[in-house]
């Protein structure tokens, strides 16, 4: 056995075949929901695994899923790696435009979908001509030539293992959002992936030595613990939650959708001790039903609520503190070209900004030397070791991000940040995103943390504006809190200037009924740019 993702699930399954290990909640409101053990989770997988060899899908060759959080998806990413097929995410939000993008960007040859995506699936296909299996999740809102039902499919196909040796080099797919530009598929060894994404099998612990410990480790320790991945599952950080927790033989509770109520509710009847989720976006609405309409629900079980992908506010963290106080939050710093790098520190905040403690194969460099920058200057967040192959199809892009140093293979992330003299980080923000202002730099992160802290703010994304005196302007996109006071711009200003610099200070204001994030919560900063400078020209 290798560092094999399948390898290592099915060595699970071996020593706890009746444990329960999925736990599926329909669309609220439904009530369906299903249950799986890992003997019933593993047979279900080998299903797809034998429908996409039978069908011709070859070790190597891509396999899009186009799919709501649901069981079809995890089966068909544990399908994949069992016969040796690359799993690829697709962003459901997706128009036709961007869907062809990726379909051919990623060589796709085959499409898990979600019949409620029919249309646009139907609409991309003739653009699309690598596309030789479909199979639809449900019923279809319009049909798809060529689509098989995946319900008819599975039942078809052997519950059986009987597949050939695997590989720590098979790979997996993770595309980014592309909220800054067209997304970029991550290519991963899944040896890699395992170690700096699943922590080697123990996240917060000594990783394993072997693959033959992990399942030794299960088999010698309990169940109760109860892993509860909140965003869609096309977003990396959860489909490596619910890994994590099949790694440990623990239990994973899924929802199709986020709807905080019913999260909340699950929480409580589930027992959940793990909840992940993406930043102030999706553990502010679960405050605000804390203190409303879910005053008092049993929290009491939950251990840990970790956020990645956005920072959680000091504001927004004080309030569920005082909520569910026995949980420990965890604002986790990491990407789809490192994995995890490290989680912040307590006394990250708007004046300190947010410092985190990294693990040893992650330093700040100088973005051409390479070399670790000098305690207090800005560099580029770097990893060495366990890290990707490159970006799929983008050579160039691959050498810029990813580079050798003394025999070790690095990738060099987009975040700007300082190291101190303990070597802690703190990080600036997305260098792509950083606004230049009259030759001074400004990075969005700082500013929405700022913005963040007043209490009639609900949530704010952070654009430079173009200007003729300072090149740039800080232009602030702000979401207030149901029934808040309208506030002005110089409110806001009077109550940034106790946070930052006045260089930081918004010198534009947009109000706005919501702002735009992708399901997973991460910031659309193309958006904020656009409607920041469609204020400027009405103006």
């Amino acid at each position: 056995m290798e560092y094999n993702l399948a390898d290592l699930f099915e060595s699970v399954v071996d020593v706890v075949p009746d444990r329960e290990a999925l736990v599926y909640l329909d669309h609220p409101g439904t009530g369906a929901e299903r249950r799986l053990t890992y003997a019933e989770l593993d047979a279900a997988a080998n299903r797809v695994a034998h429908h996409l060899i039978d069908s011709g899908i070859r070790p190597g060759e891509h396999l899009g899923l186009h799919l709501y959080n649901g069981v079809e998806y995890l089966q068909t990413v544990l399908g994949c790696l069992k016969a040796r097929v690359v799993p690829v995410n697709v962003n459901y939000r997706y128009v036709e435009e961007e869907l062809v993008y990726l379909y051919r960007d990623a060589d796709l040859v085959a499409l898990v979908f979600d019949g409620e995506f029919g249309d646009r699936v139907a609409a991309a296909l003739p653009r699309a001509p690598k596309l030789r299996l479909l199979l639809r999740v449900g019923t279809a809102a319009e049909e798809v030539p060529g689509a098989t039902p995946f319900t008819g499919a599975e039942a078809a196909a052997s519950p059986e293992r009987g597949f050939p040796a695997r590989s720590g080099d098979d790979q997996f797919i993770i595309y980014t959002g592309g909220t800054t530009g067209m997304p970029k598929g991550v290519m991963w060894r899944q040896e890699d992936l395992f170690f700096a994404g699943l922590g080697g099998g123990a996240p917060t612990g000594e990783p394993v030595k072997t693959p033959g410990e992990l399942a030794e480790r299960v088999a010698a320790g309990g169940s109760g613990i109860t892993f509860f991945p909140t965003p869609p599952l096309m977003h990396g950080t959860s489909t490596l939650t619910a890994f994590i927790g099949f790694g440990f033989g623990q239990r994973v509770v899924l929802h199709r959708k986020f709807v905080p109520e019913e999260v909340l509710r699950t929480i409580e009847r589930e027992r959940v001790t793990s909840v992940s989720l993406v930043g102030d976006a999706m553990l502010r609405p679960l405050v605000d039903a804390l203190a409303g309409p879910l005053k008092g629900t049993d929290c009491s079980a939950l251990f840990s609520v970790s956020s990645s992908g956005a920072v959680l506010s000091e504001t927004v963290r004080r309030q569920f503190r005082a909520l569910v106080p026995n949980a420990l939050l965890l604002n986790n710093f990491g990407s789809s070209e490192s994995g995890f790098n490290g989680t912040a520190t307590e006394d990250a905040g708007p004046e300190r900004g947010f410092r985190v403690r990294v693990n040893s194969r992650t330093r700040v460099v100088d973005p051409v030397t390479h070399e670790p920058v000098a305690a207090g200057a800005i560099g580029r967040v770097a990893q060495c070791g366990h890290v990707p192959l490159g970006y799929y199809n983008d050579p160039r892009k691959t050498a810029e991000t990813f580079f050798e140093r003394d025999g070790r293979r690095w990738v060099l992330l987009g975040d700007m940040a300082t190291v101190d003299e303990e070597g802690v980080v703190t990080v600036l923000g997305r260098g792509s995103q950083c606004i230049n202002t009259g030759g001074e730099k400004v990075y969005p992160e700082e500013v929405e943390q700022a913005l963040k802290a007043h209490p009639d703010v609900y949530d704010a994304l952070v654009a430079g504006v173009p200007d003729a005196t300072w090149g740039s302007h800080v232009a602030a996109v702000v979401q207030l809190r149901a029934g808040a006071r309208r506030l002005s711009l110089g409110d806001l200003q009077d109550h940034c200037r106790a946070h930052l610099a006045g260089y930081k200070i918004p010198r534009r204001l947009v109000l706005t009924e919501d702002i735009r994030r992708s399901p997973s919560g991460k910031a659309d900063y193309r958006w904020a740019r656009e409607v920041a400078a469609a204020d400027a020209s009405r103006r």
